[in-house]
């Protein structure tokens, strides 16, 4: 297969208040912004020059699981260490989390990490591979990014 993921679009209800979120709290770099009324933008960076996430000023209302479309953004970490920073700076920032702490992705798994929501209400994940043998699994059925 020659496909991969090039970049993740998500359509937000403000672009100042998600731009703020995810470039503020996640770390994300701003690369190019539209600010025309009506066509409002952002393009953001991992460090790079491409853009690995764009949000879109064109969503009457929050995000919806019940329809169908993207079910959840997952990011990768690079260590459990900087899973649990990411906690620190959402739970200061007043984030929800689905799951409390750092979890399995499911039992007996060493992959896992945490769960929460945008401002938007889009579903999110910070994760790593490996390094979380013995951590909690919230659902034995199913795997924890799942449904919450």
């Amino acid at each position: 297969m020659t496909l991969r993921t090039g970049h993740t679009g998500l359509n937000v209800t403000d672009l100042d208040r998600s731009l703020a979120f995810y470039r503020d709290v996640l770390g994300f770099t701003l690369l190019a912004e539209g600010k025309e009324d009506g066509r409002r933008y952002a393009f953001l960076g991992d460090g790079g020059d491409s853009p690995v996430l764009t949000l879109w000023q064109q969503a009457e209302g929050p995000y919806d699981r019940a329809r169908a479309g993207l079910h959840h953004l997952a990011f990768t970490a690079d260590s459990f260490a900087r899973v649990e920073e990411y906690q620190q700076a959402l739970s200061a920032h007043g984030v929800d989390f689905a799951y409390e702490g750092v979890v399995a992705h499911r039992e007996g798994a060493a992959s896992g990490g945490i769960f929460f929501h945008d401002p938007d209400g889009t579903r999110l994940e910070i994760s790593v591979p490996h390094g979380l043998e013995g951590a909690p699994a919230p659902h034995t059925s199913a795997p924890t990014c799942g449904f919450f």
